[in-house]
């Protein structure tokens, strides 16, 4: 029968990445977007990168890295718009007021892509066992957890009361 080669249990061996690997996929696209945005002058490029890039991470991590990779869409298109808007800014006279500028504007631009991204991957991770990650979680987080000591009453010692603490050993008279 045609195809692949098949796992243990039945289904074909296919490229896996790790949560990090995902997260490079993303932010990579992500740089590239800009890029051809840059260069055609279609803005939509970069969410367009970027939602198909964390699609992909999503569908191809390893399941037990789900939960690393959920948390990091944000992330990834954050520092991928700062890394582009610092490059932006140092040509410009007020490397200050032209980041701020560039950020909250490509940040704003951006949005709604960064939260259609955001929702891909967790619907995708949802359904590949993400829910199965956040117990294991929890369960180890219970399991860890110290067992509470009873705590002792405070007792105030009588006022007036001082008993002096002798440290070392006696000095012998010379």
């Amino acid at each position: 029968m045609g195809g692949g080669p098949v796992g243990e249990k039945g289904r074909r061996s296919a490229v896996r990445l790790t949560a990090r690997g995902a997260i490079a996929l993303a932010l990579v696209a992500t740089l590239a977007g800009y890029v051809v945005a840059a260069l055609t002058d279609v803005q939509e490029v970069v969410g367009a990168a970027f939602v198909l890039a964390s699609l992909l991470g999503a569908l191809l991590v390893n399941r037990r890295e789900l939960l690393s990779l959920v948390v990091t869409p944000p992330l990834v298109f954050f520092c991928a718009t700062l890394f582009v808007e610092l490059g932006r800014a140092f040509g410009s006279v007020s490397i200050v007021q032209s980041l701020a500028l560039g950020l909250y504007t490509s940040l704003t631009r951006g949005a709604p892509w960064l939260f259609a991204g955001s929702a891909i991957v967790l619907g995708v991770a949802w359904r590949r066992g993400l829910r199965d990650n956040v117990r294991e979680l929890r369960e180890e987080l219970k399991a860890g957890a110290e067992v509470p000591r009873p705590r002792q009453p405070f007792v105030p010692e009588p006022e007036g009361y001082f008993e002096p603490k002798i440290y070392g050993t006696p000095r012998g008279e010379d």
